[in-house]
């Protein structure tokens, strides 16, 4: 029988939803991002640049970035985001008490692309829904307990 999440934990999942919801499309964004720039530096040499000679954002030849790389910070924002990613998806994760096949499947979100936004509907949806019976059920349990008491 798989473990239920515990009543008193309710209230913390819609939080940890929340976070898991707002990291996952700054993250797919992010990689989405990143899939571009390493496009654009692999495929046709180029680099994107912040406030250098060539003008207030333009794409120059691989190393030769004399401004910011806006490719590097890409990358180390992604980086950091994902970091973030991968906490908010263990939050939710352990306050879910899901198998761990579900936690790396979501951890996969935020290195393949796209698949962080469809996770982030589907896994919303289902907690939605799985929140919104358990706490029936709970209201329910706690409408029904003077009335037993009484008999």
């Amino acid at each position: 029988m798989p473990l239920e999440p515990k009543l008193a934990d309710l209230p913390r999942i819609r939080g940890a939803l929340k976070l898991y919801q707002v990291a996952s499309v700054i993250t797919g964004v992010l990689l989405l991002l990143l899939c571009a720039e390493m496009l654009m530096k692999y495929a046709f040499g180029l680099e994107l640049e912040l406030g250098g000679p060539d003008g207030f954002l333009a794409f120059v030849p691989v190393d030769t970035v004399t401004a910011v790389n806006l490719s590097t910070g890409i990358l180390i924002v992604h980086g950091w985001f994902y970091v973030l990613y991968l906490f908010s998806d263990f939050r939710l994760w352990s306050l879910m008490r899901w198998r761990f096949g579900r936690f790396i499947l979501i951890a996969l979100g935020g290195i393949v692309p796209f698949l962080s936004f469809f996770l982030e509907v589907r896994i919303g949806r289902e907690v939605r829904a799985y929140l919104a019976v358990r706490e029936g059920e709970a209201s329910a349990s706690t409408d029904s307990e003077p009335v037993e008491a009484a008999q």
